[in-house]
């Protein structure tokens, strides 16, 4: 049986740079209240007419292929993990596929928000371990701003999250080579509206009305205290069963990428797991709350500043809306 390794990653965020001090001449709030409660300086929004999540993901995906040596047609498949596709329907997934020039080729669409990347990772990992494809490219890409509620009532919200696009080239190779190790999936849907977004929902009886567009069911909602109180559980919990399974510990984790939710959590993490700075990546800071696309933009800059080295071992974690959580271990 095969296994699956990352061959290629690359990433796209928007021109459009939002500082702190701009948000504060919009929302109530200020530089030193956002970076105490996030970490973040700064963070991108899209730029309508330009930037699209097909356009974001297409130059994610080309400058992974390009990096993995690959050519748009030896991809077998397309796992696409976004909570903010370009319509309503299709997915995202067939979009990139046309752009792409690879008509044919399956696409799937991943809707788990924070976890989406590793959920994607995680089902493009078992179609190769099955040998159904030998190459998948797996991609995590939100556009977010549109949706913020850039007022007072919003601004626990607005000033986290951002946009764009990271992108991974899955490829087979023997058991005996660097790659994944395992991934680990987990979800309670009892916290399902302690971070989401309600309209527009198939179930009311217009799906959109002037009414809706109004109401705050239509702008992104979050319990941040519930958030935090789970997300320093569940991500401590779901990186030591990733080393259990593998029978590695902790002191062994050559870098850690968690989902940059907030970089209260991730340093929390971090001094949980008595990790160095060294070991854990973060570009919260400058990017904000990309989604699906934290992890593999991560990934990316990771590579691009050479801190991932052959043979390292890396564990990926994230934890979001759902409540969904998941991590993966995988030698670079």
């Amino acid at each position: 049986m095969k296994k699956s390794r990352i061959t290629g990653v690359g990433h796209y965020v928007p021109d459009q740079i939002i500082t702190n001090e701009y948000l504060s001449t919009i929302i109530d709030t200020n530089n030193e209240w956002i970076i105490e409660r996030t970490g973040i300086e700064e963070r991108r929004w899209f730029t309508p007419g330009k930037d699209t999540v097909t356009s974001m993901s297409l130059a994610a995906s080309t400058l992974a292929i390009k990096r993995a040596g690959i050519a748009n047609k030896d991809i077998d498949f397309i796992v696409f993990a976004t909570i903010t596709p370009d319509y309503f329907v299709p997915g995202n997934g067939v979009l990139l596929q046309r752009e792409l020039g690879i008509q044919g080729v399956p696409a799937l669409d991943v809707r788990n928000a924070c976890s989406g990347f590793i959920y994607a990772l995680s089902v493009a990992d078992q179609f190769i371990k099955t040998g159904m494809y030998k190459t998948i490219l797996v991609v995590g890409a939100e556009i977010q701003s549109s949706a913020l509620d850039k007022s007072d009532a919003g601004r626990s919200s607005a000033v986290i999250f951002a946009d764009g696009a990271g992108a991974a080239i899955l490829q087979a190779v023997d058991q005996d080579q660097p790659g994944i190790l395992s991934s680990h999936l987990h979800a309670d849907g009892d916290f399902a509206e302690e971070l989401y977004l309600k309209d527009p929902g198939s179930s009311r009886e217009v799906r959109l009305s002037p009414e809706i567009v109004d109401n705050p069911s239509f702008k992104m909602y979050m319990n941040g205290n519930t958030v935090f109180k789970h997300a320093v559980v569940r991500f401590n919990e779901v990186i030591l069963e990733a080393l259990e399974a593998n029978g590695k510990n902790k002191a062994e984790i050559d870098l850690l990428v968690p989902h940059q939710a907030n970089l209260r959590i991730s340093n929390y993490i971090q001094q949980k797991m008595g990790l160095p700075d060294e070991k854990v990546f973060n570009n919260i800071m400058k990017l904000g709350n990309t989604t699906a696309g934290t992890i593999p933009i991560a990934l990316s800059e990771a590579w691009e500043q050479g801190r991932l080295k052959e043979g390292d071992l890396v564990c990926l974690a994230a934890f979001g809306s759902g409540f969904t959580w998941a991590s993966a271990l995988l030698t670079w």
